[in-house]
This record gives structure tokens, C-alpha cells and sequence, in this order.
């Protein structure tokens, strides 16, 4: 299986993507970073290249063509495997037994008998016609993605294309041409039918695309500046091209890095608001939870904050001090939450892996010929987990709120002064930090009701049960980057706390973290413009400074 090495890698995509002369373009959500790489060695180790085999893709593959835009190839025993079940489908194309996809209309149509003189001008008409999105752009991250687990799927010898096909695919990912998909259109079964057809309707030399550069420009000019050859479509292909889970398995696999950066990140957020707020580093002791509830994120997420906490001069004063039994449930319960989103992305994760190494589409070509029709293509596995993550992610968001509250409330911050306010009337504070804060987690409240438990009948009732696995995808990009502020937040808000503490000094993590934050946000002072050191807060989570600056003071966080 092809493999990329990375080792700290980060991601390298632009913060914002700039549209042409068109109608204006909703900023994408900005990435975290790239999760861990594999280590497993290939030819892709050394040449900074995707190939597409067999045996399909890794999540560290996907990562590295959709947000590090790394070049594809096909392995040429996967080309020769395309081209062989590609014979068999010619010489059921020339038969006289009905091919649901070969030689008939689709969807409530598929009875429909279809001759040979008409059947290119059907896959073309499936195309045209299925690009139907509308809506904000999806952001190009996020269709680099669902092109490369089309390609995958369609280099499995499953699909029955011809291998220009794939070709085309992949030489349209080189050339950096994104095709322009809408927010709107999918419901998740027959899989992203829409999404996946405003990709397609690219290779055939119409649509709308944009450059390398962002800029939107005519589709025939674009793929004649990278000598790329427009498809004229056979039986089945049109078929193969669209069906499958690839727009929301692709997200699904783009939000799972993330988290797992972001999940390390409110660890170091914790660590920083215990501190502000003299608390206690007992709760976080490993027999507490390797021996008394062995949940393994839990266990990882208190080991985390423990080794966060070491040293700290504050924690030791405020130990000395005795006054207090124990501290409020978003300080010492936090291992329990944030541990529950580690083991929610570890059950995500099956999720997708297993999606990973399936061939989506309908009909399939099995491994002894037949064209089998199926429901594989049904989005629910997907749709599920990342309506999991989208709850998971709301309750982490809602925890860390409640630590930046209780840091504004004079009457339980212990000691601090009023919304950490130079001159407390004159100047406010953080206190409308704390209501954006505020404001992000009720969005995520929102964004937390399931998408997969709607169903609206399509096709005229032929596909009446459908998974909208792509809305639930599109909510959890948005929730994981109002996560990312929420957090972005706490940590300006720990950060002001625990300068306020001095001449007492945080641990050596937590110094870390400010030391970055302080290169694009100042201390505390009277009040001034507060949204830039909001936005400069974020940033240093985004670029995965603040957990490097960590993670080089305590290794590796669990």
C-alpha cells in the first residue's frame, strides 16, 4: 500500500482562497494541520508521490494530495487490472441481456433498454445532467479529496472504466485544476451524486474550474494548457465516475486530522486555565484512571495535562496554600470529556479505514466478472460517526467556555481581577471574548444535531432512503473550526490569566504556549482592538505552533 513519510510536517495551504472576478467566495475552513504521517516506506517516501494501486490509498495519502497537493501516478499493474475488467464490460456492452449502467437508463429509468448508438450521448447526459449542485463553493481542499477516492476507486478494477479514465482524473489533480462543486446537491446516496458529477462534467471539458492560483477560468482552456484530452464517455463510465461516498469519506478523513490536533490542543488549553485559576493537578494522577476507569483517552488526556502541569510554581503555591478541596467539573473533569472525544476519533477512524479500502459504485464488477447491482454506495457508516464528531466536538468547545468564564468571574476566579481588566469599569476585558466564545458553542450545539436521522425520498421513490452523509460532513467543518476558535480564545484568555499571576511563572509547557501567542498578541494592558489577537491566537493553533512549542518542552502528547 503506498505510503508518504512525514514527520512534522505541516499544512501548507493558504488561509484563504481568492476567487476570481466572479461573485465573491465564502473563505474556506482553515486546517489545523496534517495528521501524523505513516511511516511504511515506498517509492512515495522518497518521491513525495501518490500511487494509486490495488491494494488503495492511506489517510496520510489522501492528506498529502488534498492539502499538500502531491502529484498522483497509477501503478501500471493496477492500469493493466482497469483494462481487463474494461474488456469484459465491452463484451457484456455488446450482449443482448440488459446492463443495469451498460446498456440502460438509471435510477427509476434503469429499465429502460438503451441502443448502442445512443449510449455515449447517456453517460454524457447522466453528467450534464447530475451537476446540479448549487450553493457556496466547497473548498478546493475538500474536492482534491473527493477526486483522489473517485480515482481510487475507479484504479480497484472494480468500476469497469477504461484506464483513461483514471488517467484523466489523475492528470487533472497534477495539473492543480479544482473543479468548482456546490455546497448543496448531495444526499448522500446514490453517494455525492452531485458533488462527484460537477467533478466529472471537468474531464468531459465543460463545467466551471479554477487554476492553480484560484482563478476561475474556461474549462477548455485549462485542460488544453495541461494537454489533457476531454473524455468522450463509454458504457458504465459515467456511472463509475459519480457513484460513490468519496465528498464525505474525503471530509470525514480532512476533519479527523484536525481533531486529533485540536483534541492535544484543549489539553494545553486545561493545563493553562488550571493554572490561571490555582487549581489542582491531583485529578489528573494516572491511578485515577489507568487503575480506576481505563478508558484509554481518558487516560491519555490526564497523562497529557499532568505532564503539562509539571513543575508549575503556581500549582505548587496554590497546593501550599490548602484552602480548597477540590476544583469545578471543567477543570477536573476534563480528562473524562476530552478522553471521550479521543475514543469517539479512534471509532471514527475504523470507520473510515474500512471505507478506505472499499470500491463504492453500482453496479460492481466482481473479482469472477459479473455486474452486480448494489447498495454499497449508501452513505450511513460514513454519515453516522461524522455526526458522532460533530457532538464530540461540541462538547469539548463547551467545556473550554466554561473555563474561560469562570477566569472573567471575579467571584470564582481566585484572586483575578474582574473580566481580567486593566482598570476594571473603565475597561472591560475579555468579556465579550467570552461571548463569542459563547456564541461558537451555541452555533456547535446546533451543528450537533444529527444529519444521518433525515431521510427525503428522491428518484421517484426509487431511492427512498437516502443518508444526507454529505450535510452531516458539511456541519462538521464547520464545527471543527469553531472549535478551533473556541479554543483560540481559551488559550488568550488562560494566557492573560496567568501573566496576571506573575511574579508566580506558569510550568515550562505553558510558558512555551504563551511565549508563541505572545509573538501575535500582546499581554494584559488597558483595553484595545481585541479581534486581531483573537485571529492571531487562532492562527498560531492553525500552523501548529503552540503544540509544537509544547510538544518540544514534553514530547509527543497522547
Amino acid at each position: 500500500m503506498p505510503g508518504i513519510v512525514r514527520t512534522s510536517e505541516r499544512c501548507s495551504c493558504p488561509g484563504s482562497w481568492t476567487r476570481g472576478a466572479s461573485a465573491p467566495f465564502r473563505a474556506p475552513v482553515r486546517c489545523a494541520s496534517v495528521a501524523p504521517m505513516t511511516t511504511e516506506t515506498s517509492s512515495a517516501a522518497s518521491t513525495g508521490t501518490v500511487v494509486l494501486a490495488a491494494s488503495g490509498l492511506t489517510p496520510a495519502d489522501v492528506l498529502a494530495v488534498a492539502r499538500r497537493r502531491a502529484r498522483v501516478e497509477l501503478d501500471p499493474a493496477a492500469r493493466e487490472r482497469v483494462a481487463q475488467v474494461r474488456a469484459h464490460v465491452d463484451a457484456l456492452a455488446r450482449g443482448e441481456t440488459p446492463v443495469y449502467g451498460v446498456s440502460t437508463g438509471f435510477g427509476a429509468l434503469a429499465d429502460t433498454a438503451i441502443e448502442p448508438s445512443m449510449r455515449q450521448q447517456l453517460q454524457r447526459s447522466l453528467i450534464v445532467s447530475h451537476a446540479a449542485g448549487t450553493g457556496p463553493e466547497v473548498e478546493p481542499e475538500v474536492v482534491r479529496a473527493l477526486m483522489l477516492l473517485r480515482a481510487k476507486t475507479l484504479a480497484s478494477g472494480h468500476t469497469g472504466v477504461r484506464p483513461v479514465v483514471v488517467e484523466t482524473m489523475i492528470a487533472l489533480l497534477n495539473a492543480q485544476i479544482t473543479p468548482i462543486v456546490h455546497e448543496y446537491g448531495s444526499l448522500g446516496c446514490s453517494g455525492d451524486l452531485a458533488p462527484l458529477a460537477h467533478c466529472a462534467i471537468v474531464l468531459l471539458g465543460e463545467g466551471r474550474a479554477r487554476d492553480r492560483d484560484g482563478a476561475e477560468r474556461p474549462v477548455p482552456e485549462l485542460l488544453a494548457e495541461a494537454g489533457i484530452e476531454p473524455l468522450v464517455l463509454e458504457e458504465k463510465e459515467g456511472l463509475a465516475l459519480i457513484n460513490g461516498t468519496d465528498g464525505m469519506l474525503g471530509q470525514l478523513l480532512l476533519a479527523l486530522a484536525d481533531l486529533d490536533e485540536l483534541v492535544r490542543i484543549a489539553d494545553i488549553t486545561t493545563s493553562l486555565s488550571v493554572q490561571a485559576l490555582r487549581g489542582k493537578d491531583t485529578p489528573f494522577r494516572a491511578e485515577l484512571h489507568e487503575g480506576l476507569r481505563p478508558h484509554p483517552g481518558q487516560t491519555a488526556s490526564a497523562a497529557n495535562v499532568l505532564a503539562l502541569l509539571e513543575d508549575s510554581p503556581i500549582i505548587a503555591d496554590a497546593a501550599s496554600e490548602g484552602s480548597r478541596v477540590q476544583d469545578a467539573y471543567s477543570l477536573r473533569c476534563a480528562p473524562q470529556v476530552a478522553g471521550a472525544v479521543r475514543d469517539t476519533l479512534d471509532h471514527a477512524r475504523t470507520v473510515a479505514e474500512r471505507e478506505l479500502a472499499a470500491a463504492i459504485d453500482n453496479p460492481v464488477v466482481l473479482s469472477d466478472g459479473q455486474i452486480v447491482s448494489n447498495g454499497n454506495f449508501h452513505g450511513a457508516p460514513v454519515g453516522y460517526v461524522l455526526d458522532f464528531l460533530a457532538i464530540a466536538a461540541c462538547d469539548l468547545a463547551s467545556m473550554s467556555e466554561r473555563r474561560s468564564d469562570r477566569m472573567l468571574d471575579r467571584s470564582r476566579s481566585f484572586g483575578l481581577p474582574p473580566f481580567l481588566a486593566d482598570d476594571p469599569g473603565v475597561d472591560s476585558g475579555f468579556m465579550i471574548a467570552q461571548y463569542t466564545q459563547a456564541a461558537l458553542v451555541s452555533e456547535m450545539k446546533r451543528l450537533a444535531a444529527p444529519a444521518s436521522v433525515d431521510s427525503i425520498p428522491s428518484s421517484a421513490m426509487q431511492e427512498d432512503h437516502v443518508s444526507m452523509g454529505w450535510h452531516a460532513a458539511r456541519k462538521l467543518r464547520t464545527a471543527v473550526a469553531c472549535l478551533r476558535r473556541v479554543l483560540a480564545i481559551e488559550l488568550l484568555t488562560a494566557a492573560r490569566a496567568v501573566d496576571l499571576r506573575a511574579p508566580l511563572a506558569p510550568s515550562a509547557a505553558g510558558a512555551a504556549a504563551i511565549a508563541v501567542l505572545r509573538e501575535g498578541a500582546d499581554g494584559p494592558g488597558p483595553d484595545r482592538f481585541l479581534a486581531p489577537d483573537i485571529a492571531a491566537a487562532e492562527a498560531c493553533l492553525a500552523d501548529g505552533r503552540v503544540l509544537a512549542a509544547v510538544e518540544g518542552v514534553v514530547g509527543r502528547l497522547r
